[in-house]
């Protein structure tokens, strides 16, 4: 009976430091790719910001009042990057590229992140652009997406410039509801007026039992990848440095 209880400590204790093992190889390599999706988009960024001085030279500033948001046309292909997402709620190091199609190729990459629905808008545009991430793997790049709170800054850059919007609310779905991707979410049949953002991710953490939705409205838009708004110029500034 000894050496049977003693085999049996045995086993539970290194079945005990197999999962350790495994949570900490989970977290070590979300960690990782946390690190290099940051570094990837600030590279990105800087790259923009680089070649719109180059352009601008001398110019003037863009003026106070932009006008319409100019809003990318590209045929962009799967995987290809054409936006850079960073929310301050966030916290440090959270920007991430935003590339077109949401596979694994995409949400699962080293260098990408975040993903683009490619049968919604773009930014800036009137309709929903709408975007996906992990929340608690691969990089999490919406680990922190239920901390949100109204008015949040949700910043889009691009080679064009730079979008603001301002997250309004959550809603939590099954995986099926495909509807909140539609122009006007849930209601596909509507023509939409307004310019808005979807983030998507799995809920609750660890799982994909449904989604979390975070919702949000086009507030500005300023011409310019080397145009950051005030607020997080600072920030920006510090980028792939």
């Amino acid at each position: 009976v000894s050496v049977v209880g003693g085999v049996g400590e045995l086993l539970l204790t290194a079945g005990a430091l197999i999962l350790l093992f495994l949570g900490w190889q989970l977290w070590w390599n979300d960690a990782i790719m946390a690190g290099q999706q940051s570094s990837a988009a600030s590279d990105l960024s800087s790259e923009w910001m680089e070649t719109d001085r180059a352009q601008r030279g001398d110019a003037p500033a863009p003026p106070p009042d932009p006008g319409e948001p100019l809003v990318d046309t590209t045929a962009y292909g799967n995987g290809e990057s054409f936006a850079v997402m960073y929310v301050p709620r966030f916290g440090e190091g959270s920007q991430r590229n935003i590339a077109q199609g949401i596979g694994l190729d995409v949400l699962n990459s080293f260098t990408l992140g975040v993903g683009h629905y490619p049968e919604t808008a773009m930014p800036g545009s009137v309709g929903n652009f709408a975007i996906a991430s992990h929340r608690s793997a691969y990089g999490g790049g919406m680990h922190e997406i239920e901390q949100l709170q109204l008015g949040d800054a949700i910043y889009i850059q691009t080679k064009d410039g730079w979008y603001t919007y301002r997250f309004r609310d959550f809603e939590y779905v099954t995986p099926e509801t495909v509807d909140v991707l539609a122009p006007v979410p849930h209601h596909p049949d509507l023509a939409p007026t307004d310019r808005i953002i979807t983030l998507t991710s799995c809920n609750p953490l660890y799982s994909t039992a449904e989604r979390i939705i975070a919702y949000g409205v086009l507030e500005s838009w300023q011409p310019g990848a080397a145009n950051p708004p005030a607020e997080i110029a600072e920030t920006v500034a510090t980028w792939g440095q």
